[in-house]
C-alpha cells in the first residue's frame, strides 16, 4: 500500500487540509445524528473549487484512501463520515438562477437555506426539504421529499443534468442526452455512491400563493383523528400536503396534522372539517401565505442528540388495529432525555410522484400514497438499548401493512434488506452503473451501491 502522503494533497490543493485538532475540523466532519459522534476522519479537505475535488479523488485513489463528499452533512447513518477523506463541498456554493427558463444552477455544497434565498427573487419554486441546513445534493440524489411533491415531484424529478467527478478523476455531464446511465443513476440512487456531484442543474417553477396549517390534539383524539386525517392525505387533491404524526415528548403524547396547500385557506380549511369533527384540536392555525413565507413557516430543525429512524412505504391507510397497536406501544415508550421524544409520522405522497415510471429513475417507489417514518431519540451518555429495542418491536407493528419500500434519505443503518427495500427492481441497473464508473469502489461506504 502506498504511503499516506497528507503533505502531498495540502501542497496540490487550494482549500486549507485540516487533520484532528486543527480549527474547522470538527465542524467539517462531525456526523449531524449524534449516535455517530464517535465517527472522525483522518483528515477534511476544504474544497476551494472542481479542481480541488479532482485532486482529492486522484489522491485518494493513488494512496488507496477512503474518501466521502459532504454537503450539509445531514445523513442519518453518518455516512457523511468516514474514516479517511472528507471533502467538504460547502464553498462549492454558486448559485444561477436563468429567469427565462427557470433553469437553476447550484454548486455541489449549496444548502437549503440558500437555496430558497436565491429563489424568492424570482418567483420561482422548487420541491425542497423543510430543513435549512441540508445539501441539495444530498436531498436530490436520494430522491427529495418536500412539501410541494404531490404537485411537482420529488427533487430528483427536477434534476435535469448534473456535472460529476468520477472515480477515475474525469469530470462527466450527465444529462438526458449524456452519460444517461449516470443520469439515470442520480435521480434517485443516492449520493457517494458514483462520485462527487460537482453541481447540479433543476426545473424550477413559478412559485404559487399558499396556505399552511398546523393542528394539534390531546392523545385522547389520537385513535379518530389519525383515522380521518389518513383518509383526508388519501383523497385530498395533489394542491395539498399533510404531515400526520403522534409523538411522545417529555411524558406528553400529541397527535399534529402539519400541511400546505397551493390554493387559498378557505379551500384548506374545508378540505381540514372532517378532522375538526373526529376531535377538537388543542390549536388550531390556518392561514393564507405568499409561497415562502409558508416555507419558512414549515421549515423544521431537530433538537439534536442522537436518533434512530425506520421508514415505510404504504399503499393504504393503516388500519384501526395497527394504529391502536402502535398508540399502546407509544404509551410505553422507555424515557429520555432528547427533546425530540419518539413517535410515528405519515406524509402524504401520490399526485406527480406516483406518474413517474419505476423505471425511468432510480427511485423506485412510485405507487407510495404515504412515507411512513418511525422514530426514537436519546441524548449523548443515554443507553441507547432500549430505545432502539422500542423501535423495532414499534417497526414489527408497522411493517405487515407497508410495501416493503424504505426512504433512503432517511437513511436506516439496521436495515437489513436495504437493496431491495431502498431500491427495488432498480438494484441490478444501480449496480451496473456502479461497476462502470467505480470498478474498483474507490466511493465505498456502509449500504453503497454494490457493496
Amino acid at each position: 500500500m502506498t504511503p499516506v502522503d497528507w503533505a502531498l494533497l495540502d501542497k496540490h490543493t487550494t482549500g486549507p487540509l485540516l487533520r484532528p485538532g486543527d480549527a474547522g475540523f470538527r465542524e467539517s466532519s462531525a456526523a449531524f445524528n449524534e449516535r455517530w459522534a464517535h465517527r472522525a476522519p483522518a483528515a477534511v479537505l476544504r474544497a476551494a473549487d472542481a479542481a480541488d475535488v479532482l485532486r482529492a479523488v486522484d489522491w485518494a485513489r493513488d494512496h488507496a484512501v477512503p474518501i466521502v463528499p459532504r454537503g450539509g452533512g445531514h445523513s442519518y447513518a453518518g455516512h457523511s463520515v468516514n474514516s479517511g477523506l472528507v471533502v467538504d463541498l460547502r464553498a462549492l456554493d454558486a448559485i444561477t438562477v436563468d429567469p427565462v427558463t427557470a433553469r437553476v444552477t447550484v454548486g455541489g455544497g449549496v444548502l437549503t437555506g440558500a437555496l430558497y434565498a436565491a429563489l424568492r427573487p424570482y418567483g420561482l419554486a422548487l420541491p425542497l426539504g423543510n430543513g435549512t441546513g441540508v445539501g441539495i445534493a444530498g436531498l436530490a440524489l436520494g430522491g427529495g421529499s418536500a412539501a410541494t411533491s404531490r404537485r411537482f415531484g420529488l427533487t430528483a424529478d427536477t434534476l435535469r443534468a448534473t456535472t460529476l467527478a468520477t472515480a477515475a478523476g474525469t469530470v462527466l455531464t450527465c444529462d438526458a442526452e449524456q452519460n444517461e446511465d449516470l443520469y439515470w443513476a442520480c435521480r434517485g440512487g443516492g449520493g457517494g455512491n458514483f462520485g462527487i456531484n460537482l453541481d447540479l442543474t433543476f426545473q424550477a417553477v413559478r412559485a404559487p400563493a399558499a396556505a399552511t396549517c398546523v393542528l394539534l390534539w390531546e392523545a385522547a383524539h389520537a385513535p379518530g383523528v389519525l383515522r380521518t386525517v389518513q383518509e383526508l392525505m388519501l383523497t385530498a387533491p395533489e394542491d395539498t400536503s399533510l404531515r400526520l404524526g403522534v409523538s411522545t415528548a417529555g411524558g406528553r403524547t400529541l397527535v399534529s396534522a402539519v400541511g400546505l396547500h397551493l390554493g387559498p385557506a378557505a379551500e384548506l380549511r374545508e378540505l381540514l372539517a372532517p378532522a375538526f369533527a373526529a376531535g377538537p384540536p388543542l390549536r388550531a392555525e390556518i392561514a393564507d401565505r405568499s409561497f415562502w413565507d409558508a416555507m419558512d413557516h414549515l421549515q423544521h430543525e431537530t433538537s439534536g442528540g442522537a436518533f434512530a429512524v425506520r421508514t415505510h412505504f404504504a399503499a393504504r391507510p393503516l388500519p384501526p388495529e395497527a394504529l391502536d397497536a402502535a398508540l399502546a406501544h407509544l404509551a410505553a415508550a422507555p424515557p429520555g432525555g432528547n427533546a425530540d421524544g419518539c413517535g410515528l409520522a405519515l406524509f402524504g405522497w401520490g399526485g406527480a410522484i406516483n406518474r413517474v415510471d419505476p423505471r425511468a429513475t432510480a427511485f423506485a417507489h412510485r405507487d407510495a400514497r404515504y412515507l411512513v417514518s418511525l422514530d426514537t431519540s436519546w441524548l449523548p451518555g443515554e443507553d441507547p438499548a432500549a430505545q432502539l429495542d422500542w423501535l423495532a418491536g414499534l417497526d414489527h407493528l408497522i411493517a405487515p401493512h407497508a410495501t416493503g419500500g424504505a426512504y433512503l434519505n432517511f437513511t436506516d443503518p439496521d436495515l437489513r434488506n436495504w437493496r431491495e427495500a431502498y431500491y427495488g427492481a432498480n438494484y441490478p441497473r444501480l449496480v451496473a452503473t456502479k461497476r462502470r464508473h467505480d470498478p474498483d469502489g474507490l466511493f465505498a461506504f456502509p449500504q453503497s451501491i454494490g457493496s
